[in-house]
């Protein structure tokens, strides 16, 4: 994943509504980056998510069509394609990381350096990684406020002794990428 600086793009946020294995994932990108992937993307969940971006950066996202019209989502979409079709195993989009920062960034941004496709990691390791080995917890928190799941591996992350933990995107979407990339084996049904 190539990161970028907050410095630059000038031009409005751009979303688009890609449907995936796991559901339609709603994509937003600015002129620097991926700055978000929302889960369950229907017409409701758009609707907010697309406020709540305005709010946060300042600006109206605007319809990107199938993503085809602005490179960084063009590029999500290939790379989240080749991903489902177990074609890709790292992301190298730019991301922009806007909208998180702090304790969160730190442990979103070692995640993703650090956890690579079909392995997993423990709440309290990722704590132990980002140098806050009391913070299980607090792990459990950012992973919930990941702005860019499936790219920043949130899923990958789970319980010590062997759980699931939870998932912003629900356990089934979880239990799906695991299984996707071979950690857990497919679903029966």
């Amino acid at each position: 994943m190539t990161e970028t600086s907050a410095e630059g793009a000038t031009a409005a946020p751009v979303w688009t509504v890609r449907d995936t294995p796991v559901g339609p994932l709603l994509l937003a990108a600015t002129g620097r980056g991926l700055v978000s992937v929302v889960f369950h993307a229907g017409e409701r969940t758009v609707r907010r998510s697309l406020a709540r971006f305005a709010a946060r950066l300042g600006t109206e996202p605007v319809p990107g069509g199938d993503g085809g019209d602005d490179p960084v989502l063009a590029e999500a979409a290939r790379e989240l394609d080749a991903y489902f079709r177990g074609g890709l195993r790292e992301f190298s989009l730019p991301l922009d990381w806007s909208l998180t920062s702090g304790f969160n960034g730190r442990v979103l941004r070692t995640l993703a350096a650090s956890v690579p496709y079909g392995s997993t990691v423990g709440y309290q390791t990722l704590a132990d990684r980002v140098g806050e080995p009391g913070a299980a917890r607090a792990v459990g928190v950012a992973m919930g406020s990941n702005p860019l799941p499936v790219v920043v591996p949130c899923h990958r992350v789970v319980e010590s002794g062997g759980g699931l933990g939870g998932f912003g995107g629900g356990l089934e979407t979880k239990r799906a990428l695991l299984a996707l990339e071979g950690v857990l084996p497919a679903p029966l049904f």
